[in-house]
This record gives C-alpha cells, sequence and structure tokens, in this order.
C-alpha cells in the first residue's frame, strides 16, 4: 500500500524549479518549501527572490527562509510541517539534527554520476576536464558531502561543442525525472540503495572562483577550450587583455579552435575587420563572443566594427 507521503522541498536556483513542478504534477503532497533568504542584487541592491520562492508563491506553498539551519524557531516551523520525506535540489549542505528528521530520510539530487566529482560546479568541472559523459545521482544524505548511498543515476553524454549552460538545462530536465522515478521507489516502500564505491582518486567539483576561472593560455589548445566552454555562461573565463600599455580583464563566453603549426609567441591575437584568434600551442583559439569592462557582452564581428587589435596585442 502507497505511503502517504508529507515532502519538504528544499531548493533555490532556477536548476531546482522543474523538480517541484514534477512534484505537483504528479500530485505529490508538498507541505513545504526551504529556500535561501532573499538577497540584494543589482545596481539598486533590491531584495531578489530566489527562483524556487517564486515557484512555490505561485503555487501558495508555505515557505521558509532559515538563514540559520539549526535555529530553534525554523526547526519548530519544520517540524510543525510533520515532513516523512525530504528532497534537496541545490541548496546547502544540512545538519544532520534536520537531515535525520523525517521517516523516510532526505535525498539529494546531485549533477553528476557519484563518486565523481562531489562538490559545489559538477556541470562546469565535468566540461572542463573533457568529460564525454555526465549525469544525475539521486542519493540520500549522511554527514558527509555527497557521500550517502546511491538510490538511482541516469547517464547522459556531453557533446563536444556543449557549454556547462545548455548542459545544465539536460540535466535539470533528466535531474527532475529522476527525482520523480526515486520518490515513486520510495512512495512504493521498494527503494533500493547502494554504498557509493570506493575510488582511490576521485575528481572533485570545487567552488569556482576568480583564480580557478582565468585562462592560462600556455596550456594545451583542448584545455583552453574546455576551461571557455566549461564556464560559459556563468561564472565565465576571463584573462587580461593587453592591447598598447592598457591591460584589462576580458571575459570570454564563446570560442571554437583550430590545430595547426606555427611559430607565433602564445597569446598573441592575431585579427581581421570579421575576426580574431590567439596564438597556443598546437593552434589558435578563434574568438567568437566576449565582453571587455564597461562593454555589453558581443561577438567578436560586432566588437571589430569599432575597435582594433594592435599588432602587439596579445590575452595574458
Amino acid at each position: 500500500m502507497p505511503r502517504k507521503l508529507r515532502i519538504i522541498f528544499m531548493g533555490t536556483p532556477d536548476f531546482a524549479v522543474p523538480t517541484l513542478k514534477a512534484l505537483l504534477n504528479e500530485k505529490y503532497n508538498v507541505v513545504g518549501v526551504i529556500t535561501a533568504p532573499d538577497r540584494p542584487a543589482g545596481r539598486g541592491q533590491k531584495l531578489r527572490e530566489s527562483a524556487v520562492k517564486l515557484f512555490a508563491k505561485s503555487k501558495g506553498l508555505p515557505i521558509l527562509q532559515p538563514k540559520n539551519l539549526k535555529n530553534e524557531k525554523f526547526l519548530e516551523a519544520l517540524q510543525s510541517l510533520k515532513p516523512n520525506l525530504q528532497i534537496v535540489v541545490a541548496f546547502r549542505m544540512l545538519p544532520k539534527v534536520v537531515w535525520q528528521l523525517p521517516k523516510y530520510g532526505t535525498f539529494n539530487l546531485h549533477a553528476s554520476l557519484l563518486p565523481e566529482y562531489r562538490g559545489a560546479a559538477p556541470i562546469n568541472w565535468a566540461i572542463i576536464n573533457g568529460e564525454t559523459k555526465t549525469g544525475v545521482t539521486t542519493f540520500f544524505i549522511d554527514e558527509k558531502i555527497d557521500t550517502g548511498e546511491i538510490i538511482l543515476q541516469q547517464e547522459i553524454r556531453i557533446e563536444s561543442d556543449e557549454n556547462a549552460g545548455a548542459l545544465h538545462d539536460k540535466l535539470m530536465q533528466i535531474g527532475s525525472e529522476l527525482v520523480i522515478e526515486t520518490v515513486g521507489y520510495i512512495n512504493d516502500d521498494n527503494v533500493k540503495t547502494q554504498p557509493q564505491t570506493k575510488l582511490v582518486q576521485l575528481k572533485s567539483a570545487n567552488k569556482l572562483n576568480k583564480d580557478n576561472c582565468k585562462i592560462d593560455w600556455s596550456d594545451t589548445i583542448n584545455n583552453i577550450y574546455n576551461k571557455i566552454r566549461g564556464l560559459s555562461p556563468y561564472p565565465t573565463a576571463w584573462c587580461y587583455f593587453q592591447n598598447d600599455i592598457e591591460k584589462l580583464p576580458v571575459k570570454i563566453y564563446d570560442v571554437t579552435y583550430e590545430t595547426i603549426d606555427h611559430d607565433n609567441e602564445l597569446g598573441i591575437i592575431i585579427s581581421t575587420k570579421e575576426n580574431a584568434k590567439v596564438a597556443v600551442k598546437g593552434g589558435y583559439i578563434i574568438l567568437k563572443e566576449l565582453q571587455l569592462p564597461g562593454k555589453r557582452k558581443m561577438t567578436i564581428k560586432s566588437l571589430l566594427n569599432g575597435f582594433q587589435f594592435n599588432l602587439t596585442a596579445k590575452m595574458l
């Protein structure tokens, strides 16, 4: 006989919304939603509600936005909703007092094939590292980050020209379907789990920052190409651009590449009226879309309509 589920959903960004929507479409009883507090954003620093909050409000769901997940008032409010299952999609690490609360457990959707790529940015790092496949995993949460017993996994191919934004959208949809399948097994009391494989050396998905998003133009052509597409459209690969004396930070969103032998200095920019390419080991990175400081994001052709690279211009 199916269980009478009372589900708490935890999530914040766009990635989590299709899963919450799917739960409601399948008529599951979502008794509350937990999401991040509103945050100031934009030039006016107006408070911005999360994507999950906006959707939950539109459906009239109870919403909790704790700053501290161990706060007594929050824990009382959570317990008052009497959840027996919690689902986490792109939220944050939960204290034990929260994840152990429901009778049927707390499970998480992670955008990788665990145990590989545990951490904050699995979609980006899979592309940066040149992987040809990835996927989504549901697993029960335990004391450590992304280490709990696996419930289900779904594998997909990473296309050679796919960027992080496109892969994000694919995994977002596949992930929502995997969560529904997982809830079905839990609802029917038919869930089976398996411990994560213990590998000697795991690839991690560390948090992205300014340092690890910077392009190294002395790296291999494939590594540079994968880094740029793995960070596009967000948080975006960047480097310094030098045109004469001035050195400016530039964001690079889209490139292709050409493998060919050459004798040009690494990082030097070779341009015509319609295109520009950067010399690297074994060929050229062909610039397609970038953003100079104080300017909007634009195609290289649009940029070259009003901008000229000097003969000594280079990426640093």
